[in-house]
């Protein structure tokens, strides 16, 4: 998985002044393996910056205390990817294409939910659940893959692979099907449709996707 990527000399600041590092316009590709654990590395560090903005829309209290959970969680994977780049002989601050398309996917989420703070308040808390959800599913759709790659190689890329997924795989589980489950229960409640504060997916501690949708059929049928 080695790869001998190097940056360039430009920075840049991101909008909640996590300092980016200088950058080439043009970057070597890289293996899809190591650009699938640069792309990882950059959404968990991308996921500080918007559970961050996030909690800044919050209104609901234990959503509140939910995403401070998340948020400390997402800064420990931060550290669990890097290591697991240093372990493969990688750079963790190396920059790729790929990141730098994460990063501005991450960025545009961040705008969004400072917007919706800006100029409707009253509304910026769905649509922070809406952000966390869109990253939570680009980050749990790099862990799923982490997690098949795993079972497709041997000797130390099986052992690394292995034990960061299986640190990682449950919270990212938690993180999207339960901010889904929140971002579906306020619009219901937006709407003045039946709504379940805290959303059956927590309360129900899911933490698969047969178990949401299993869940959410349970309490469509209550609410009849």
């Amino acid at each position: 998985m080695k790869t001998s990527t190097k940056t360039g000399t430009k920075g840049r600041a991101s909008d909640e002044a996590r300092t980016e590092p200088r950058e080439s316009a043009m970057k070597p590709a890289v293996p899809p393996r190591t650009d699938l654990l640069y792309q990882t590395l950059e959404t968990e560090m991308g996921g500080v910056d918007i559970y961050t903005a996030a909690l800044k829309c919050v209104i609901d209290e234990d959503l509140r205390e939910e995403w401070e959970m998340y948020l400390e969680e997402t800064k420990m994977h931060v550290e669990i990817v890097r290591t697991m780049l240093e372990r493969f002989g990688l750079d963790p601050d190396a920059q790729t294409a790929g990141r730098e398309v994460v990063r501005a996917f991450g960025k545009t989420l961040v705008c969004a939910m400072q917007t919706a703070l800006s100029i409707q308040p009253e509304t910026a808390q769905i649509v922070a659940a809406e952000c966390v959800t869109l990253s939570e599913t680009k980050d749990h759709a790099n862990w799923s893959l982490i997690g098949r790659l795993s079972e497709n190689v041997d000797g130390i890329e099986q052992e690394v692979l292995e034990e960061a997924y299986e640190l990682i795989e449950d919270q990212e589980d938690e993180h999207l099907y339960h901010t889904r489950g929140w971002a579906r229960e306020l619009w219901r409640a937006q709407l003045g449709l039946p709504a379940e504060l805290p959303p059956p997916e927590e309360e129900a501690e899911v933490t698969s996707e047969e178990e949401a949708v299993l869940v959410q059929k349970q309490s469509e049928a209550h609410r009849g």
